[in-house]
């Protein structure tokens, strides 16, 4: 009785402690996931659109199927049970079902296949595009190149942009873009072709956003293709759809899809905040200059494996606090930033020399690393590249 009573208590103190909570305001992700979405995301391309009515189409035929076949063996267990003095039929052969059986899958397949080639054809065709676009993933964001096209030249880094904190402390308040939100979206003209290259400089990746009904994997040493044309204006998700490592969950791409006047506007911003942002490798820098920037560029790179406190991941990444590689010469730790080392990707083709250089500086200098050649200029990341 008591436990009973004790039972009852916990009960209505669990009810009374849920009714007095404040309601969770669930909402859509724009270009993302929908509250209680059972089917696509609205498609906002011609072959998604395909995609969408290929579906519907398959999970048709497939209906009448399931139909036909059950309703047969349905009617055939109750009409013909032996309960009621149905004897069983005994006969050989029947050319009539041999043939029936013969067409009737014939026919089904021919109507499946037929749309289906069509839709996958239509998806593969990557020629005649406006803008080409290399996009290369790495553990754990995405690089895009434009190499074709309006916008020629720019290249970025895509990190996600949720704050770390909100993604370890179950208590941190969420929005409606958690862990799908970056910090520089891939940004293409609406009603333009555009061809998506990808590649990756570590594990297989894959790029995607199902708006777009586009879903490519990204291979090391490989070069595939797809391609997508957005018929609407607006913000589009994805994500890497690739296990690719424990921040597999934290690759998110998002697509932002402008006006035409709207992108030759971002065109020319970017390649301006480019042509700022581009520094002389032979300019020096003090200590605290490259640290301050340094610690940036470890946040946004390189924390993720070796963790913001150094001690990286035990049997996976090496912890860079106490390191004899960061406290040795600083000749060593440059080489294997620029061209990688086992799951350390090469880093000299993504950061510049000043941000190696800065990254260098900032983990030579901190935790309890004491290293005695303890800065690097960006002239002598430039110098160890040739």
């Amino acid at each position: 009785m008591k436990h009973a009573k004790r039972l009852l208590r916990s009960m209505l103190g669990a009810v009374f402690m849920a009714a007095m909570m404040p309601a969770l305001a669930v909402v859509d992700s724009p270009g993302g996931p929908a509250v209680r979405e059972m089917g696509f995301q609205p498609p906002v391309t011609a072959i998604a659109a395909e995609v969408f009515t290929l579906h519907n189409w398959m999970i048709g035929i497939c209906f009448v199927i399931f139909v036909g076949v059950f309703g047969v063996m349905l009617y055939s267990i109750i009409k013909h049970r032996k309960s009621v003095g149905h004897q069983a039929a005994s006969f050989h052969e029947s050319t009539a079902v041999e043939i029936g059986w013969t067409i009737i899958p014939f026919i089904i397949i021919v109507l499946m296949a037929l749309p289906a080639t069509r839709t996958v054809v239509a998806m593969k065709d990557t020629s005649g595009a406006d803008l080409t676009i290399k996009a290369t993933g790495m553990q754990w964001k995405w690089g895009y190149d434009y190499l074709k096209g309006e916008g020629e030249g720019i290249s970025f880094l895509s990190n996600l942009s949720t704050p770390r904190e909100q993604t370890v402390d179950p208590t941190k308040v969420k929005n409606d873009n958690y862990l799908i939100e970056v910090d520089n979206p891939l940004v293409v003209p609406v009603n333009k072709k555009v061809r998506i290259i990808t590649t990756a400089n570590d594990v297989i990746h894959s790029w995607g956003v199902p708006a777009f009904a586009v879903k490519q994997d990204a291979i090391p040493g490989f070069v595939r293709d797809t391609w997508f044309r957005a018929e609407k204006v607006g913000v589009y998700r994805g994500n890497c759809y690739e296990l690719c490592g424990k921040d597999h969950a934290f690759m998110p791409i998002v697509v932002n899809v402008l006006s035409e006047g709207d992108y030759r506007k971002w065109v020319d911003d970017k390649k301006k905040a480019m042509a700022a942002m581009a520094d002389d490798p032979n300019k020096t820098w003090t200590i605290d200059e490259l640290k301050t920037r340094g610690e940036k560029v470890y946040a946004a790179n390189c924390a993720a494996c070796h963790q913001p406190t150094g001690k990286g991941v035990p049997g996976a990444f090496p912890a860079l606090d106490g390191s004899k590689v960061v406290n040795g010469p600083k000749a060593d730790q440059i080489h294997i930033l620029l061209n990688g080392r086992n799951a350390m990707p090469a880093w000299k083709a993504v950061l510049s020399d000043t941000d190696i250089a800065a990254a260098i500086t900032y983990t030579r200098n901190s935790w309890s690393n004491k290293a005695s050649e303890n800065i690097v200029q960006p002239a002598e990341v430039l110098a160890a590249r040739k």
